[in-house]
């Protein structure tokens, strides 16, 4: 499909979820639609000045059943196609969107170019649906350039009623609101009222800007997640601290970074470090950072080997390490790049 003659040009990348769904006249089920007719539902679109192609993929996937091999593939066809657009619009389901938007942050360096990863609530045949507004404004943000013909916001975003965050700064907070995503930690890039206000502040900028895209499609995925809780037992902490098929943990800790100090804790957060496991510390909480040397208890963990996440949401601490832990296998280099800011991640 293509809309209108460029100014610029934008690949809308339908992935599966809501926003692509529409009732069957007959049986009144959702079913997916042909995005190839995209404008006879959203027939806004066709107001743009710029050239809107679509792919669709095929299966299509829904959100809860999302892997690292749909992140290598979106990775692919945007580094396929990115010289023939200007920017990138992904349809998502909103269940794993964060995840989706933070892995594709580290996987695409170099980016000079938007990929705005954006949903819905209500699918877009719906009267009240929330879709269409969304993928409106995620078109026009995407083909956004400023007085020097370079896209206004080359990063990897999500952009849901009405806020445009960063991707991998980014958490699912509402399961029936509109306002799905939080970013706690990190301001918006843009908010859409009457006019889109771009906060260009806040903005991250490629360091060479005519650089190459480069992706990263290596991902080692041996990582587990222990959510720290009241009554946890020796036995859960062991299997997932010590798996054997484990090379990474992220601990997600109470407040500033603090778990129980009870002595068979520490001790098998010990033999896990001596394993050389590597293990990243990151908060419960939406909003705040991991700080060990605040209280007592974290500083226990950073003693027994335990990095400091700082301000790292669970879907990007992930990400980051499926995306350090496949450039190398060498765990010190793994835990040195863990502490930098590597995509706007972490605050400095």
């Amino acid at each position: 499909m293509t809309a209108n003659d460029s100014k610029a040009a934008i690949l809308m990348i339908y992935t599966g979820g809501t926003i692509g769904m529409k009732a069957d006249p007959v049986d009144q089920t959702l079913k997916p639609f042909n995005f190839d007719q995209i404008l006879e539902e959203v027939p806004e679109l066709g107001k743009f000045t710029c050239k809107i192609d679509s792919y669709t993929f095929d299966p299509l996937i829904d959100s809860s059943d999302v892997e690292p091999s749909l992140w290598v593939a979106l990775a692919e066809l945007i580094r396929d196609r990115y010289g023939d657009y200007d920017g990138f619009v992904v349809l998502h389901g909103t269940d794993t969107m964060s995840f989706s938007a933070s892995a594709l942050s580290f996987m695409l360096e170099d980016l000079a170019k938007p990929v705005v990863f954006t949903g819905s609530q209500l699918p877009i045949g719906t009267l009240r649906t929330d879709g269409k507004e969304n993928l409106i404004s995620a078109v026009e943000i995407a083909s956004a350039k400023g007085p020097d013909g370079r896209a206004v916001v080359p990063e990897v975003c999500i952009f849901f009623d009405a806020l445009l965050l960063r991707g991998n700064r980014t958490t699912k907070v509402n399961a029936e609101g509109f306002h799905a995503f939080q970013s706690g930690n990190f301001p918006p890039l843009a908010e859409a009222g009457i006019q889109i206000r771009y906060n260009t502040a806040f903005i991250r900028r490629p360091p060479v800007p005519d650089a190459p895209l480069r992706i990263h499609t290596a991902l080692d995925t041996r990582v587990s997640i222990l959510k720290i809780h009241p009554g946890i037992t020796p036995q859960v902490v062991r299997n997932i601290l010590c798996g054997p098929q484990t090379r990474a943990v992220i601990l997600e800790t109470y407040g500033s970074g603090n778990a129980l100090t009870k002595d068979w804790f520490l001790d098998i957060v010990r033999e896990a470090a001596a394993m050389d496991k590597i293990l990243l510390n990151v908060t419960q909480c939406l909003t705040g950072s991991v700080n060990m040397d605040l209280y007592a208890t974290g500083r226990h963990l950073k003693d027994a080997g335990v990095l400091s996440g700082l301000d790292l949401t669970t879907e990007s601490a992930l990400a980051k390490l499926f995306f350090l832990m496949g450039t190398t296998p060498d765990n010190v280099r793994v835990r040195q790049e863990l502490q930098k800011d590597l995509r706007g991640e972490i605050s400095a």
